[in-house]
């Protein structure tokens, strides 16, 4: 057995938000397919929780998304 690796995960294709609760530093990555489903889920989430746009993930770079 050796040791774990260090180098962090790739992200996935997609569109990423992290939804946190109100007044905590750590959270959680949510990625979806299409800017509608994102949409959508900062919709959901926007009221109990703290929405962080972080961006749209392509070929392992995250670019940010206009129009948000």
């Amino acid at each position: 057995m050796g040791r774990p690796s260090t180098k962090p995960k790739d992200l996935r294709d997609g569109y990423y938000i992290e939804v946190r609760n109100k007044n905590k530093k750590n959270g959680v990555k949510i990625r979806r397919d299409t800017k509608e489903q994102l949409l959508l889920a900062i919709e959901e989430y926007k009221e109990s929780k703290d929405v962080v746009v972080l961006g749209k993930s392509k070929n392992g770079k995250m670019t940010e998304i206009p129009d948000l």
